[in-house]
């Protein structure tokens, strides 16, 4: 990068971090530390529930994925507002009037200790392991611009955020997420404005949208049944749905977020902020993506957008086969980019037979870049012994780097990193108020001192800061980012939901019941994980569904017809709604 472009880095996050500790107050109370004592106005905790979700995945897989497949990937989240509605009409108030640290503590009021513990228990598994993905985005961005190797970038980045987290509280974070929405979007906007003035002269807005549509990335909707399909509507809209239903009214980093709005009304505005405008967000993001891969119709494009493993196949036994698919890909470039002209000149004429023949002339051009493009990433794979390798989350870095003009490159460089530094911070936090309030409170030290609680959430900050950075070497090598982490709490997350879902709708169920069902769901998800090729969207309907059924059945044959009792009383006593 330009020195210029890294004095901006530097400075913008010295501000942003400096800033948001200046912001801390009552950190040294465990209230304050882990909920804000409850202060955050709906509007910053809303902003917060989506920077939270926002991380550098969002903009370097998202964007990767815009520029392979189009908007095919938007159908993630069209059970996304559905189930906005439904948590904040339910587990919101559920949650926040029972005045409580944790999404789990209810588990124990509802159902017993063990339910709890085993519940919050996968949370930190789960979000630990999503954490690391987190951690290698960036890392992938770091390597190309430093040089480094992404085990060397992920640690980088991993040691600064748990240091952050240690010391900012929950209040640093928020107000920190704030700024950084602000700038995400705001570095988004401008990029999306200079790939459409790059555009050639005779090209407009609509000829180059024009190409995208014909080659499908234009496509938002799928409505064939598949379950093997990940990016469908019903996948999307099912599977989607309950996703969301146990990420965000689950999973203690969602949940902690808007546990620190100032009141009921303030925390459901806050979560029905992402009803509105996470799927406009994604579009935009997925946008960009998609004008990057115009862009790269009209100008020379490197066949690996991956600088490391470019100059890695020069120097291999393979060199020879790849400088022959760098020629082949080059021809077929030229050809695509003529069809391209054509294409874009039969739409200005509105000659219909001669656009019908120019969008098949484009579609089999396209075709054969593609086809080059999947040689060079199989030979990739082949030479350096791994399978899961893909180009898709370099496209925009390398497009950054390479293209835009000095300034907007440390802009863009800047909320990538703090993208994942926030999130990472987030996260952190999350996972230490669960191991603190669903652990070590509970069984280890039940009466101590709010000083004591807090040098234990510290060292627990760092304990899962490393295990993130740990996971971040291993997931930065599995493919596409924002589908790794996705992938990763789909495993857990229906299960999850399944336990709540009990809790809150089914009136006999038990304990035992519960726990069971939970070790049935998790074993139920790993054996179709394993032994089909049912999307993982699926997994969190499979999840909660096993959960639900195998719960309510076993409570039924461990009653021995008494009631619920003390379970479901404790937690209207509590504030919570009746069940």
């Amino acid at each position: 990068m330009h020195p210029v472009d890294w004095i901006i880095l530097i400075g913008v996050m010295a501000w942003i971090v400096y800033d948001g500790l200046k912001r801390t107050r009552d950190s040294h109370e465990i209230e304050g530390y882990f909920l804000a004592k409850r202060s955050i106005p709906w509007w910053a905790a809303g902003l917060s529930v989506m920077a939270t979700q926002l991380s550098a995945i969002t903009l370097v897989g998202t964007t990767g994925q815009g520029y392979t497949d189009g908007l095919r990937f938007v159908q993630f989240y069209y059970g996304l507002p559905l189930a906005m509605v439904v948590l904040a009409v339910t587990f919101v108030p559920f949650f926040y009037r029972a005045k409580v640290y944790t999404a789990y503590e209810f588990l124990e009021k509802r159902f017993d200790a063990k339910t709890r513990s085993l519940t919050s228990l996968l949370f930190l598994v789960s979000r630990a392991m999503s954490c690391g993905a987190i951690i290698s985005a960036p890392a992938v961005v770091l390597s190309i611009i430093l040089g480094l190797d992404v085990t060397a970038t992920a640690i980088l980045i991993g040691a600064p955020a748990i240091v952050y987290t240690i010391f900012g509280g929950v209040q640093a974070v928020t107000w920190t997420d704030v700024k950084i929405m602000v700038l995400i979007i705001g570095g988004l906007l401008a990029t999306v404005v200079l790939l459409t003035v790059g555009l050639p002269d005779h090209v407009g807005v609509g000829d180059a949208l024009g190409l995208a549509g014909a080659t499908g990335r234009l496509e938002a909707i799928d409505f064939r049944w598949n379950p093997n399909e990940t990016f469908s509507f019903w996948s999307g809209l099912i599977g989607g749905f309950f996703l969301m239903l146990s990420y965000f009214g689950c999973d203690q980093s969602q949940v902690q977020r808007y546990l620190t709005a100032k009141s009921l009304t303030a925390a459901q505005h806050s979560l029905l902020m992402s009803a509105y405008w996470k799927i406009p967000l994604q579009v935009l993001v997925l946008l960009v993506g998609i004008l990057v891969y115009l862009f790269y119709v009209f100008t020379p494009a490197p066949l690996l957008f991956d600088r490391a493993q470019d100059e890695r196949m020069r120097s291999s036994p393979r060199a020879a086969e790849y400088v022959v698919l760098e020629r082949r890909f080059s021809e077929a470039e030229d050809r695509r980019r003529q069809a391209a002209d054509r294409l874009v000149a039969a739409r200005q004429s509105q000659d219909l037979g001669t656009l019908a023949a120019s969008k098949a002339e484009f579609q089999v051009r396209e075709a054969d870049v593609r086809a080059v493009r999947e040689q060079a990433t199989a030979l990739v794979r082949e030479t350096v012994g791994d399978r899961n390798y893909t180009d898709v989350n370099y496209v925009f870095p390398g497009y950054i780097l390479s293209q835009l003009p000095v300034g907007l490159v440390g802009l863009l460089m800047v909320a990538i990193i703090l993208a994942a530094t926030d999130s990472i911070a987030a996260e952190l936090n999350s996972l230490s108020t669960a191991t603190v309030i669903d652990f070590y409170r509970r069984y280890v030290r039940t009466t101590a001192t709010d000083t004591h609680y807090l040098t234990v959430a510290k060292v627990a900050t760092a304990f899962w800061g490393i295990f993130a950075s740990i996971v971040a070497i291993w997931t930065a090598e599995l493919g596409s980012l924002i589908v790794v982490v996705n992938q990763i709490g789909s495993f857990f997350y229906g299960s999850i939901l399944g336990v709540f879902l009990l809790a809150v709708g089914w009136k006999r169920a038990t304990g035992t019941g519960a726990f069971v069902g939970l070790i049935v769901g998790m074993a139920t998800v790993a054996w179709f994980a394993s032994t089909t090729d049912v999307s993982f969207l699926w997994h969190n309907v499979i999840g909660a569904v096993a959960v639900f059924v195998a719960g309510a059945l076993v409570s039924e044959l461990t009653r021995g017809g008494g009631s619920a009792g003390g379970e479901g009383q404790a937690l209207r006593t509590n504030g919570g709604p009746g069940l």
